[in-house]
């Protein structure tokens, strides 16, 4: 028997002009007090003022204290100002370090125990206080999946909590919040959504609605992701964007993602390297060792990121994947090799150790790999 589930936030509202849903959405989940989560940047260009204006008549606060690959302290921090302001709801403004931040107080903010608690697998405990998210990135799909990646700074690693639990009641995601992202987030969220919809594909727990939605995904960031970065103000490319993001986010939170993941994961907790970036590192390298597991899908990925291969094998075929994406990337601006981040080249047998140690990924993956061949793939990828 194979059976399979599928999970996504409980409403999702798309397109451009999308926001103007929001105060609509608010009242129906009964929220009379939210609390805004988001950062700085987002707060000073002007973005979160375009939420908050929409919620006449609410009284609301805004916590901004988000940061880049989220420490544990956030959590806390925003829990506090979760109950010192006697919130109801939450509506997360920004990238997937707001929406996991929300989802984090969402579950930890009625619980009594510590959050360390929480990390892992449906270990919360009851459902929290209704999310919203609005993403301001294309690229994590934070808004449709049940998870919410923490850095634990003393353990040098990204912690999950992963929880049916944690999915948000409403994901509006709509282009005109994206515009103001820079270009180097552009591409780096891009190619973050491009390995979302690849490593679903080729997950063992891959399904026909998984592979639909991972596949539609490819396609719409390989013609949509350099335009977008070209130019910004491009509001169809950049609709197309948050699609392919919502429709990688779909497909990747239900068949899991793998090694590209597990490798990236010790790279934002030892070095603080964006997790876009990371995963955009080393995307291809793991392709060029994953494609012997399962070249037959590797063909259908080199012709959804446009490659002609109606006259190769699947050999040839999975070969132009693994090269488009070094173009793609390279097109995008994305640094090639580890040491443009100054990671040294010493650590490579602890990352291998670290990331080696990280089954909830590796087990979706379609080879298996030895720390052994891990350390191979960080040492070809410097």
């Amino acid at each position: 028997m194979n059976v399979s589930t599928f999970k996504i936030a409980n409403k999702l509202i798309t397109g451009n002009g999308g926001t103007e849903k929001l105060l609509e959405e608010v009242h129906r989940l009964r929220i009379s007090n939210p609390l805004i989560v988001t950062d700085e940047i987002l707060e000073k260009v002007g973005v979160v003022e375009k939420v908050t204006s929409l919620l006449k008549g609410l009284s609301y606060d805004v916590y901004n204290g988000v940061k880049p690959e989220p420490e544990i302290y956030l959590v806390e921090e925003c829990k506090a100002a979760f109950q010192k302001g006697q919130h109801d709801g939450l509506i997360a403004v920004g990238g997937g370090s707001a929406i996991d931040i929300a989802k984090s107080v969402s579950a930890y903010a009625a619980y009594d125990g510590k959050i360390d608690e929480l990390f892992g697998t449906d270990l919360v405990p009851q459902k929290g206080v209704p999310i919203i998210a609005i993403p301001t990135t294309a690229g994590t799909g934070s808004e449709v999946t049940n998870i919410a990646i923490l850095s634990d700074t003393e353990a040098q690693l990204k912690k999950g909590i992963v929880s049916d639990y944690i999915l948000p009641d409403v994901a509006i995601v709509a282009p005109e919040m994206t515009l103001t992202m820079p270009k180097s987030v552009t591409a780096a969220s891009g190619i973050d959504a491009l390995v979302h919809a690849i490593e679903a594909y080729i997950s063992v727990n891959a399904s026909p609605i998984t592979d639909a939605l991972a596949l539609g995904a490819i396609k719409m960031i390989a013609r949509n992701l350099p335009k977008a970065y070209a130019n910004p103000n491009h509001i169809e490319a950049r609709e197309n964007m948050v699609t392919a993001s919502l429709m990688a986010g779909m497909a990747f939170g239900n068949a899991g993602v793998g090694a590209v993941h597990a490798l990236a994961y010790p790279l934002g907790g030892r070095y603080h390297i964006a997790h876009g970036v990371s995963n955009a590192l080393l995307l291809p390298y793991v392709m060029e060792w994953n494609k012997i597991s399962c070249i037959e899908r590797f063909h259908d990925i080199a012709e959804a990121l446009g490659e002609n291969v109606s006259n190769l094998t699947d050999a040839e075929a999975a070969d132009r994947a693994v090269e488009a994406m070094y173009r793609l990337c390279s097109t995008v601006g994305i640094p090639k090799g580890l040491r443009a981040f100054h990671v040294p080249e010493d650590a490579i047998p602890e990352m291998a150790e670290d990331a080696s140690k990280i089954e909830r990924l590796l087990k979706n993956n379609p080879r298996v790999f030895s720390k052994e061949e891990i350390e191979e793939i960080y040492r070809s990828a410097y």
